[in-house]
């Protein structure tokens, strides 16, 4: 996955059509997910489009799987994941995930149906966290 920081300057530069291109590359830069683990408990609520967070463990760090059925919020997960990915659980609770994507001031470039979930997969996301703290 490519680093935060570096997809932000990509960001800076584009102008709106190709900053939704970006955001779909992300999304389909993410890790597969199974189709077994879409399920009605991995669902995130409160999305426009299906949105699904799997956590794992590995080691003392949480790795999520993502998927959405649809190709911009897919990359908005990819880009909220940016943040967290393999990190500890300690590191995640941390990390004012708002604040790293405030930058990409997505709810003026997208429209609400698209960044109206945001804070529910962030929020799962901390829930899960907080689980493994």
């Amino acid at each position: 996955m490519p680093i935060l920081s570096d997809v932000l300057s990509d960001y800076e530069l584009l102008d709106s059509d190709d900053r939704y291109r970006l955001l779909i590359d992300l999304g389909r830069g993410l890790e597969l997910m199974p189709d077994a683990l879409k399920t009605d408990a991995t669902l995130v609520r409160g999305c426009s489009a299906a949105v699904w967070v799997y956590p794992t463990r590995e080691g003392d760090r949480l790795h999520f799987l993502a998927d959405s059925n649809a190709a911009i919020t897919k990359g908005i997960i990819a880009l909220v994941l940016l943040t967290v990915q393999d990190r500890t659980p300690a590191d995640i609770l941390a990390t004012d995930i708002e604040g790293a994507l405030a930058p990409f001031n997505l709810r003026n470039q997208l429209s609400s149906n698209r960044t109206q979930g945001i804070p529910n997969m962030i929020a799962l996301i901390r829930a899960t966290a907080e689980r493994y703290a």
